[in-house]
């Protein structure tokens, strides 16, 4: 059949594993078996990406929390809605600004936090199983650098935008 162009692919034939391919192959995949190990404490990826910056950010406000995670304001309404009826979110008013709630994680968060941590690791040695420590290393330096030329938030989903 002969060579064909894949838009800017360096002549790579019909056919041939292509790494942006891979890349979502992989990747959906990783955001699926995630979601499934989620499901025994009751949340989605969404619910702990949003915990996640919550400890590493207490009292943002709703409108920095909904910036950073680049999800639309009413939509973080309904996420943080979820997340305080279950007592892991608390809402406090801004001593500054009685208009604005800053975010705060319950101790019942917290350990939420820990139990999506452990998640989290038990995710990472199963999706990265076959490779070594070295290799790992390397792997995550590759992709830092495709995350970072595409503008992407470090340690943010894209999928926020999504929703």
């Amino acid at each position: 059949m002969g060579e064909a162009s894949q838009g800017g692919d360096h002549g790579q034939r019909l056919g041939e594993r292509a790494p942006a391919f891979l890349l979502a192959q992989v990747g959906a995949h990783a955001a699926a078996r995630f979601a499934a190990r989620l499901e025994p404490l009751d949340l989605t990826p969404a619910h702990a990406g949003a915990i996640r910056v919550l400890a590493l950010s207490p009292g943002i406000s709703q409108r920095e929390l909904s910036d950073r995670l680049g999800l639309s304001p009413s939509r973080l309404v309904g996420l943080l809605d979820q997340l305080e009826r279950r007592g892991l979110v608390e809402r406090r008013s801004d001593a500054d600004d009685r208009r604005n709630h800053a975010l705060h994680l319950t101790p019942a968060g917290t350990d939420t936090l820990r139990a999506i941590g452990r998640i989290a690791v038990e995710h990472q040695d199963e999706m990265c199983r076959s490779l070594g420590g070295e290799e790992r290393a390397t792997l995550a330096r590759l992709l830092d650098r495709i995350a970072s030329d595409h503008g992407l938030t470090p340690g943010v989903h894209p999928g926020y935008r999504q929703m």
